[in-house]
């Protein structure tokens, strides 16, 4: 992670920016770094630039790349003062987008923007990143701390982060071997993970709760600041062990937007809304904000994290598999021929 950008091209004191602490930070987040070192990085942080090395292992790697941010959750970081989750948030975002298919995270950097740089907030932040990226066994190898003056209310900043992974040529997984009669399994998630917190906000608004009361075993604050779930090391060991033909991760646009991106055409994902139990924090989010269920499914994850495709003679086995690596698991539904004007993904 470099020093903080010059503004306007002007000298870092003409810019008011504060030489002193982004040393601070870039010594700060160091230990952090190196906790996630694996093999194919050949540089350390506060350089120009990170280098990193294919592993040998791969015969015909192609890299896969994803970026993402935070999205309105950080609004809510502000309002609680609560920064230490938001950065597993950043990394998750990036890894299981690249994850769905097949590629294994290889490394990450971010991009952390302010008006005046606030170390110990900016070094919590990034404490996050590197625990997020020792989950998914990536490096986090550089990234770049901006202090803007004037361009972000005081207290406030910007997260941006992208991943790259690899996966063999031959192990693409892109739904195409997807055919009716395969399994829909559901992983559960971790909470509202980094998506629909416009809608959240505005829940939070009109309900008034105490964010510190009781909700099921822990404050409020923390089951609505909960960090997004990475599925990569459980998904990368049930990829060696059997056939995975298809996976979505669950963003923005909930169940029925994302299942139809690994979908050819012609299928249709069924999926039973009694195959899980609304999680708690749906519940009262869509109590409190008289949410129906159609929006529900298109606005939040409503507590599955990832979808994974297999046949229905490898289904036993992947729910085996992945329960043992600590998942939750859903069967939710199954493929099929898709009826002309039919949506590719109906929740019924």
């Amino acid at each position: 992670m470099s020093h903080p950008n010059e503004t306007s091209g002007l000298s870092y004191r003409d810019a008011g920016v504060d030489i002193e602490a982004g040393d601070a930070l870039v010594e700060a987040i160091k230990p952090f770094a190196k906790k996630t070192l694996r093999d194919g990085v050949l540089g350390g942080i506060g350089g120009f630039g990170a280098l990193f090395e294919v592993p040998k292992r791969y015969k015909e790697p192609v890299l896969v790349s994803g970026t993402d941010g935070v999205g309105t959750k950080l609004k809510l970081a502000f309002t609680l003062n609560k920064h230490d989750t938001v950065g597993q948030d950043l990394v998750a975002m990036s890894v299981n987008d690249i994850l769905v298919q097949g590629a294994e995270p290889l490394f990450f950097l971010d991009y952390f923007a302010c008006g005046k740089l606030d170390v110990a907030t900016a070094a919590t932040v990034v404490k996050g990143i590197a625990q997020g990226c020792e989950l998914a066994g990536c490096a986090l190898i550089g990234g770049e701390t901006a202090e803007m003056p004037s361009m972000y209310p005081d207290g406030e900043y910007d997260l941006a982060g992208f991943a790259v992974g690899a996966v063999e040529k031959s192990k693409i997984i892109d739904g195409t071997t997807i055919v009716p009669g395969d399994i829909v399994l559901g992983l559960a998630s971790s909470g509202a993970h980094s998506n629909g917190y416009s809608l959240v906000r505005k829940i939070i608004d009109v309900a008034k709760p105490d964010l510190d009361a009781d909700f099921h075993g822990q404050p409020l604050r923390d089951v609505l600041m909960a960090p997004t779930r990475i599925y990569v090391k459980p998904l990368l060991a049930l990829m060696q062990t059997l056939p995975v033909k298809g996976m979505a991760h669950i963003t923005g646009g909930g169940i029925v937007e994302n299942i139809p991106r690994v979908l050819q055409d012609h299928l249709t994902a069924d999926i039973q809304q009694d195959a899980w139990t609304l999680p708690p924090l749906f519940q009262w989010l869509q109590q409190h904000g008289k949410v129906a269920d159609a929006e529900m499914h298109r606005v939040f994850n409503c507590g599955i994290g990832m979808a994974v495709i297999v046949s229905a003679a490898d289904a036993d086995a992947a729910v085996k598999h992945l329960e043992a690596s600590g998942e939750t698991v859903y069967r939710l539904g199954t493929i099929r021929e898709r009826k002309e004007g039919e949506a590719q993904t109906i929740v019924s």
